[in-house]
């Protein structure tokens, strides 16, 4: 398929291909990017980071941004609101070794948005281009911008933040489907991304929302000709959404994935928590994303019982290995 490339060039950098995974907020740590690196999306990002905390060493903040050389070539993901603060950010993510930085403007919680972070950004488009300005002055990385829609749909200005990221020399606008009033409920509208898309010149412009499988990765492709897609909740609990795009784009025959590799998967991300996290977080991180791996088949119903009321991550592991 045409729209699938690998390699792929974000300016002067090479990265595998044009499927890339999403900065995911509370989703997207170590453990989760070990699970989804390994099958060789074109980047990958951390979760967002906070301009504030990060400019006075927030030892949580660096702790967002841990990874391994394995996961290159891996991006890290910049909030908030300040122009001045933009640009010494930058430098300290380039400093660690990341190979893209990403501006937030997509972020919908309002703990984000009341300083005009995230996807409050949208209610000042002038503002970005003055960050990402500030930011592609201060390091020598590709930089790139991801937002939603619009504010809501009396304000969709996916078309004008494509022109003011470009002539502030962005390489990739991120685009999800969705407002921020919408949030993650009812479809992602592609026709915003295709009208992004229409309004480029040199940067390119990627989709995100509701690319859940092979069929829906080539329809976005196909119905908004955007150059490359952002997986974000596609990959929960299925982190080879990647290669299954791969090889479908490929024209290889398709992996059909049983209950056992669910079930694999599952305890194979609950080792990379363990290894990462205490206990306790790790007993919590198993019910949330026990719910990923855990929705379908007939010992399923019985695992997400168990899931459900865990107290110690390893008696549950034991027993879902017994299963």
């Amino acid at each position: 398929m045409d729209s699938f490339k690998s390699p792929y060039f974000i300016g002067d950098l090479e990265v595998p291909n044009n499927i890339f995974c999403s900065p995911l907020a509370g989703c997207s740590d170590l453990p989760f990017r070990r699970m989804t690196s390994k099958y060789r999306p074109g980047l990958i990002f951390c979760e967002m980071v906070k301009m504030d905390a990060l400019i006075r060493h927030d030892p949580n903040t660096y702790r967002i941004l841990d990874y391994e050389g394995s996961m290159h070539p891996i991006g890290a993901q910049l909030v908030g609101s300040k122009p001045k603060l933009a640009g010494p950010c930058a430098r300290i993510i380039e400093d660690l070794g990341f190979d893209v930085i990403d501006l937030n403007c997509g972020c919908p919680v309002d703990k984000v948005t009341k300083d005009l972070s995230g996807s409050g950004l949208l209610k000042v488009p002038e503002m970005i281009g003055d960050i990402v300005s500030n930011i592609v002055a201060a390091v020598k990385i590709p930089v790139t911008v991801k937002i939603r829609a619009g504010w809501d749909e009396e304000s969709i200005i996916g078309p004008e933040v494509v022109k003011i990221a470009e002539e502030a020399g962005a390489k990739i606008l991120f685009i999800h489907g969705r407002t921020r009033k919408q949030g993650y409920r009812g479809p992602a509208n592609w026709d915003y991304i295709k009208e992004a898309k229409k309004a480029a010149k040199n940067i390119h412009v990627f989709g995100n929302g509701d690319i859940l499988d092979q069929e829906s990765g080539e329809k976005m492709f196909r119905d908004t000709g955007c150059d490359g897609l952002l997986l974000s909740r596609g990959t929960f609990g299925h982190p080879w959404l990647i290669e299954d795009l791969i090889r479908h784009f490929q024209n290889e025959e398709p992996i059909v994935r049983s209950e056992e590799d669910f079930r694999e998967a599952l305890l194979e991300h609950l080792d990379h928590i363990i290894e990462y996290q205490s206990e306790k977080k790790a007993t919590l991180d198993l019910r949330r994303i026990g719910s990923w791996y855990l929705k379908n088949g007939p010992g399923i119903k019985k695992l997400r019982e168990l899931v459900v009321r865990a107290k110690d991550v390893y008696s549950v592991m034991d027993q879902i290995r017994s299963i």
